[in-house]
């Protein structure tokens, strides 16, 4: 059956979101590698989520880098603020307790950041290269003596994540039943950008237009989480308009498709809305890292994703132009 006529057939009121063991995705069997990107494929088109376990990341690493988000976020707020981008469009780095407003109907997101992306590994100082086009823009670090080893243990953590992301690509590929090499030319300076996220707790009454990050998609072609273990926060809304807890579960990762994976697959592949909301009366804590392709990549719908019955649905854009017009409404730039 083809994608079109599979789409057709899926039946989007989940009730969970899957738990997908990535134990083969090196595996040299093709077979094994068929019957991952099947389940892969099923979770997409019709939840947009999964959680992923065994997925090659050490304890260790994502301990270290939430070691140094906590201490981050305890610095005075002139502090903070001093971690500024040069970056063309984003405040990349530090952001206001309302830092932007995901849903337009909310009053706000309540939630800090720090944000940064690629570097390479092999740099001392805090130059960042600078061939993304119209998201160009270098890291910018906090004061050693305010966070010692911060650069090095975040870095740690972003490039395993940035691992794992590449080695889905492929399965993503077999899972649209393309070549595995499909996204190799598309992905060859990706949008890899990191947050590390201080959720504080909302407590007493509180304004239902401001919670930790509003109702709303992700932007890219999909996004690694990290989740602060035993704190429920991030809810997704399925097609009866019901929200559906997607708790933390230990050892595991929670991966969530993005609009360019929605407009590349006609639809096909969901971004499915989401929100985080911190009613746990503590502070909440995470890492997000928003994987997507080049920025000159142009989102074309792939053919066989469309159909005389399923049309585009998009004008084509290039992922790079697609990004700048959410940042500059999220954020007002």
């Amino acid at each position: 059956m083809s994608l079109v006529d599979t789409a057709q057939t899926v039946d989007l009121d989940f009730q969970n979101v899957p738990v997908i063991d990535l134990q083969n995705i090196g595996s040299k069997d093709p077979s094994e590698r068929r019957k991952l990107a099947d389940t892969v494929r099923d979770a997409c088109m019709r939840v947009g989520f999964f959680y992923v376990k065994n997925h090659g990341i050490p304890e260790s690493t994502t301990e270290g880098a939430l070691e140094m988000a906590k201490k981050f976020f305890d610095l005075p707020i002139e502090k903070k603020m001093e971690a500024r981008s040069d970056l063309q469009l984003r405040d990349l780095n530090k952001s206001s307790l309302i830092s932007g407003n995901n849903n337009p109907y909310g009053a706000g997101d309540l939630q800090e950041g720090f944000e940064f992306g690629w570097e390479d590994p092999n740099l001392a100082d805090n130059k960042a290269a600078k061939a993304d086009g119209v998201m160009a823009g270098a890291n910018v670090w906090p004061a050693k003596e305010d966070v010692p080893g911060f650069r090095e243990q975040v870095l740690q953590y972003y490039y395993a994540a940035v691992s794992l992301g590449k080695s889905l690509f492929p399965i993503f590929a077999l899972a649209l039943d393309l070549p595995e090499t499909f996204f190799d030319d598309k992905t060859q300076h990706s949008a890899a950008l990191m947050k590390l996220l201080h959720y504080p707790p909302q407590t007493g009454p509180v304004d239902e237009r401001v919670i930790g990050i509003g109702a709303h998609t992700d932007w890219e072609c999909f996004t690694i989480l990290w989740q602060e273990p035993g704190i429920q926060a991030l809810q997704v809304l399925n097609s009866e308009k019901k929200w559906i807890n997607a708790p933390p579960i230990p050892g595991t990762l929670v991966i969530n498709l993005g609009d360019q994976f929605a407009r590349w697959t006609n639809d096909i592949f969901k971004s499915t809305v989401h929100r985080a909301v911190n009613r746990s009366g503590v502070r909440r804590y995470s890492i997000p890292l928003f994987f997507g392709t080049d920025y000159n990549v142009k989102l074309e719908p792939m053919p066989s994703c469309v159909s005389p019955e399923r049309p585009p649905k998009y004008d084509v854009i290039t992922a790079g132009e697609y990004v700048k017009s959410r940042l500059e409404a999220t954020y007002n730039h």
